[in-house]
């Protein structure tokens, strides 16, 4: 299907990408007042903040830094 990412700083970027979507997200959810689209950024909230997870905890680890160890 899709290639893995070699670049650092591409994985860099998905990762802030996937921050300014979490930012955007919570600004919706608190200026709007339309169920619909709370509903929708919760979803987006929810999403963006796993993926950050993963590439906290993860990707970090395995594809960014293989000598970088997170101790829980």
């Amino acid at each position: 299907m899709g290639r893995d990412l070699k670049s650092k700083q591409a994985i860099y970027l998905k990762a802030i990408l996937f921050i300014v979507i979490l930012i955007i997200s919570v600004i919706l959810n608190i200026i709007t007042d339309e169920l619909k689209i709370r509903i929708f950024s919760i979803i987006l909230i929810v999403w963006s903040s796993a993926r950050i997870y993963y590439f906290m905890f993860y990707v970090i680890e395995n594809y960014v830094d293989k000598e970088f160890k997170f101790s829980s």
